[in-house]
């Protein structure tokens, strides 16, 4: 192979790679056209332009193909001479394509070559996913003849077979009859190959004599204002089929001297091979740039859903947060167990009165058990379980609302194994598993300030479990602007509790602690919340999208639109 030959295989194995790697798993508006284009693009490298590039010198493979019922095994067995593939008496047929090759080509046909997806065998089969070989000496060297299934078969897997086959010709041989010439189905097929510079030869089978001139002269017609006025047109009137299923060899002369004539000229063979295989690598450097804007697109879809579940996400822990510093949960059964264990109606009224000598105050006139401040750690878990709860399904509410306005989020969400609209079946259990482990903080923390402390009068008569619900009620408070009975029961509470902390730890200290306390409770949502939203991001993680697929794409099709200039400028 020549330099420039081996930079465009290069190009051309990087153009595969790039196509592979660039999924289109998201539903948009026409991504089935897009999805189609990067399953052919693939098959057509994969099937025949690498492998044809890899052997140029390999037999021209001539892919018989066209209608249901156009006599395509008929006319394959009527070149060779005898019968090497079985007519489809019954429709739809579904057996395996069967290439007929000269012995000495066979080197060129096994698993590694062409179409290397179909298994070999030597027999005939019904498994479309493999390919019959046949060598015979009725096939001249230098040429091979594929019979493939019917283009417009009611059986989906025929249809692809046929389109995957047609793809790894050099040379199409279409067939049709005068009956079916006009059928739009194989119309298709002749347009992608005069798209992609296909060589192609027409034979209008089965044709009674007086009717042959009308219909070759309306299809020649059609073929010219297809774009494939170049193309040989043969004609194969009907006759009688003898016993091995053959026409009369005189029915198929035409075709077969046509064939032989380009098995014997190399020069012919392989303009043929250059003219196919430049056309397919034009046709697939083309349409890849469809591709990467699809690409381009998914993962900028992708990025939208995944901001849009976060910000679902992001905004519930900022709410739980503000709701458990403003005081919303110094409320009801919090507040409550709170003013048991402090006796706040005489404390308060303190208040508003001088506070140089309150610590010595709170000292004496806290009331609380080791019991009552268990109550109020149970209230506090209590209350802000529920919060988490509330704000959890809100998120999970406000994700899956705006996944269902985008058809890829309503896909996703379909596919999806269990209801995201709601939060997950185990929050509850590690909801109260956070906050017990907060609280667990909250404890460490004091413990470790008061390690000094601990034979103190003060830190005797609150306990480790006193200090700690009096610094989770600061901590709920820490918002509040302003002190005393302007900010009500649960502000004043708050005051309380801070200044209960003062009188063992100091200003500086207990500043430190709410502070500390609080990102402890954050740090403990985010990773609560990080398993809730990871049911959705787990669902775009799950894609394989990758951010840089399409500039590989697009730099590899222009890598091959260079070579291709090159190879036509030639050397200076």
């Amino acid at each position: 192979m020549s330099d420039t030959g081996n930079k465009m295989l290069t190009a051309l194995v990087r153009l595969r790679g790039a196509l592979q790697d660039a999924e289109l798993p998201l539903d948009v508006p026409g991504i089935e056209d897009q999805r189609t284009a990067r399953r052919e693009m693939i098959d057509q490298l994969e099937d025949y332009v690498i492998p044809r590039l890899m052997t140029i010198d390999a037999p021209l493979l001539a892919v018989v193909g066209g209608s249901t019922g156009a006599g395509k095994s008929t006319l394959v067995n009527s070149l060779v001479g005898h019968r090497v593939t079985t007519p489809g008496l019954l429709r739809p047929t579904t057996r395996s394509p069967v290439l007929v090759h000269h012995p000495d080509d066979a080197e060129w046909f096994g698993q590694d070559r062409l179409l290397p997806d179909l298994e070999r065998v030597p027999h005939s089969t019904n498994d479309p996913d493999a390919l019959q070989l046949v060598a015979t000496d009725a096939i001249p060297a230098g040429l091979a003849i594929l019979d493939a299934p019917d283009v417009d078969s009611v059986e989906e897997r025929n249809r692809q077979l046929a389109a995957q086959l047609l793809a790894a010709a050099d040379l199409w041989l279409f067939v049709t009859s005068a009956a079916r010439y006009a059928d739009q189905v194989p119309w298709d097929f002749l347009k992608q190959a005069a798209e992609r510079s296909t060589a192609v030869a027409i034979v209008l089978d089965r044709t009674p004599d007086e009717a042959i001139e009308t219909v070759a002269t309306h299809l020649a017609r059609m073929l010219a204002s297809r774009g494939l006025k170049d193309s040989p047109l043969f004609t194969v009137t009907e006759g009688k089929v003898d016993d091995e299923g053959l026409l009369p060899a005189e029915h198929v002369a035409e075709i077969r001297a046509w064939l032989d004539s380009l098995a014997i000229d190399t020069d012919a063979r392989g303009a043929v091979v250059k003219q196919t295989l430049d056309g397919a690598i034009r046709t697939v450097a083309r349409r890849t740039h469809g591709v990467a804007d699809a690409a381009t697109e998914q993962v900028a879809l992708a990025a939208r859903l995944r901001e849009d579940a976060d910000r679902a996400y992001d905004e519930s822990i900022a709410a739980i947060m503000t709701a458990s510093a403003d005081g919303t949960l110094l409320r009801g059964e919090v507040l409550a167990r709170w003013q048991e264990f402090v006796g706040t109606g005489e404390l308060l009224r303190s208040l508003e009165t001088k506070v140089g000598w309150f610590r010595d105050r709170v000292v004496n006139a806290v009331k609380g058990k080791p019991q009552q401040a268990e109550r109020v750690t149970v209230a506090v878990e209590s209350g802000l379980e529920t919060l988490i709860l509330e704000h959890a399904e809100a998120a999970a509410e406000r994700a899956e609302a705006s996944w269902q306005q985008l058809a890829a989020g309503q896909g996703l969400l379909g596919a999806a194994d269990q209801d995201l609209g709601r939060a997950s079946r185990d929050l509850r259990r590690k909801a109260e598993r956070a906050v017990r482990d907060w609280q667990s903080d909250v404890l460490d923390m004091v413990r470790t300030e008061g390690a000094d402390k601990r034979g103190t009068a003060r830190f005797l008569a609150f306990g480790v479990n006193g200090l700690s619900v009096a610094l989770m009620v600061v901590v709920f408070a820490s918002t509040v602007g302003v002190t005393g009975a302007e900010i009500g029961i649960a502000g004043g509470s708050a005051v309380l509790g801070q200044k209960l902390l003062e009188a063992v730890f100091g200003d500086q200290a207990v500043r430190t602690l709410a502070q500390r306390a609080r990102t402890s409770l954050e740090q403990r949502l985010q990773a609560l919340f990080a398993d809730e939203r990871a049911r959705y991001l787990s669902l775009l993680d799950g894609l394989g999208l990758q951010a840089g697929a399409a500039e590989q794409l697009r730099g590899a099709s222009r890598r091959i639109d260079d070579l291709r200039y090159e190879s036509k400028k030639g050397p200076e």
